[in-house]
């Protein structure tokens, strides 16, 4: 999308005793003061979210010369977590780089700028800053909204017959697979899910978010949990085995379901209309456009549904958050603070953020016919949002690691047969009381 650039006046401003010529930027705030080049490295997990924001960073350094804004993307298959703690210990410390939520806070207390006082910050929705306000404090500025389920293939269920609206309950879900994949032949899948064991950060962190966001009502009471009940235990194993026992497996058996990843599961099977559901998010929309656009025209969410508990639902939260690192100078920390607030405030920030980034606003400020979102994902999302029809991100109030390493793991094993159920509900309670002490 051609974007209509604003003229900026620029002037000299001639002192008495010193000669100076500086360029005035046309953003919130003055940045790079007497010519001085400023660095900004940025430091981000959001693969989907790569090229646009080295798009806005590139018509941020046009308004503002002195400034170079370096980007650096980790995420996907790898552990930003990690991925963060190397490049600190390394001494290459970013300006901007992420946090995930209230332990996240915690484990970077030391290293994280006061953002309270940022003019954005009364514009964010009720309760998007909980997560990150500690000791009355703001540190992080949200990243977007963002929701997921299953997403489905509208051409595929069509030709099989099946109303996606019909779709209300875990029963109605197990039926519509059973109908899919009584006729994968004629359909031409491989198979009716492509469940990503590999990504522990799918069965461990979003799957298992159905079953905890059931048990605690907010991120907080998650957070201050010593103990788990895995109340929901049973019900999530049939989201498990559901996604398992129909999921594509490389070489037939379920323990190959482990090798399946992010790109074999999205950017492959479904984008090639080789499976017809997958559990993602609308983050996933832009590599399925980027394949097939016609396909990304006709694709929706259906619920995840927790079996006897929540069934009509999905999930919607805050993925991430930007964070300033409070131990540089004061003029990086003044230019990575006005180049978020251009991005999240401006008109052509806004544009950005809509229709490059393609993110779900948790700012206000975004009403405009011209900045609702266009993807059909993006538009489900929001559907369920204004319905009631959500359940909180508690996933981020885990012990640290405990989603990925521990759960994620294990449902590996439990795939491979390695370990029952039994003993992973025993294991998951077991390592997150130990981590809680």
């Amino acid at each position: 999308m051609k974007i209509k650039k604003k003229l900026f006046s620029v002037f000299a401003c001639v002192l008495a005793l010193m000669l100076s010529l500086t360029a005035c930027g046309s953003s919130n705030q003055e940045t790079a003061d007497n010519g001085k080049k400023v660095n900004v490295d940025i430091f981000q997990f959001k693969v989907e979210a790569k090229d646009a924001l080295e798009k806005a960073a590139k018509m941020y350094m046009e308004k503002n010369p002195n400034v170079k804004i370096n980007i650096q993307t980790v995420g996907g298959g790898d552990d930003y977590g990690a991925a963060l703690k190397s490049k600190f210990a390394s001494g290459e410390e970013p300006a901007i780089f992420n946090v995930g939520g209230i332990q996240d806070v915690i484990d970077w207390k030391e290293k994280l700028e006061d953002l309270s006082n940022e003019p954005w910050v009364s514009q964010t929705f009720k309760g998007v800053l909980d997560a990150v306000t500690k000791d009355g404090k703001i540190y992080g500025m949200p990243f977007n909204q963002e929701g997921y389920g299953f997403i489905y293939n509208k051409e595929i269920f069509k030709k099989a017959g099946i109303d996606p609206e019909s779709i209300k309950s875990f029963a109605d879900l197990e039926n519509a697979v059973k109908t899919l994949d009584s006729k994968k032949k004629e359909l031409g899948l491989k198979s009716v899910f492509a469940f990503p064991a590999k990504e522990t950060w799918v069965t461990g962190l979003h799957l298992s978010n159905v079953a905890f966001s059931n048990e605690f009502s907010n991120i907080k009471d998650t957070f201050n949990a010593k103990n788990i009940e895995f109340k929901y235990a049973d019900a999530l194993k049939k989201l498990v085995d559901l996604q398992a026992d129909y999921g594509y497996k490389p070489d037939g058996t379920k323990a190959s379901l482990n090798s399946v990843d992010y790109s074999t599961q999205v950017e492959e099977l479904f984008s090639l209309g080789q499976v017809a559901l997958i559990q993602q998010g609308n983050w996933a929309y832009g590599s399925i456009e980027g394949i097939d656009e016609e396909l990304a025209k006709n694709i929706g969410i259906l619920p995840i549904p927790l079996e006897g508990v929540k069934e009509d639902s999905i999930p919607v939260g805050v993925p991430m958050y930007w964070a300033i690192n409070n131990g540089k100078d004061d003029e990086v920390k003044k230019v990575a603070k006005d180049f978020l607030n251009w991005l999240y405030t401006s008109d052509e920030g806004k544009d950005l953020i809509i229709n490059e980034f393609k993110f779900i606003p948790a700012l206000k400020g975004y009403e405009g016919d011209n900045l609702q979102p266009k993807d059909p994902l993006a538009k489900d999302i929001l559907k369920y949002s204004n319905e009631g029809k959500t359940m909180p991100w508690v996933f981020m109030g885990y012990p640290t690691g405990w989603g990925q390493e521990k759960l994620g793991t294990d449902i590996q094993n439990y795939l491979s047969g390695k370990i029952t159920w039994e003993k992973l509900v025993e294991n998951a309670k077991a390592t997150w009381a130990d981590a809680r002490k």
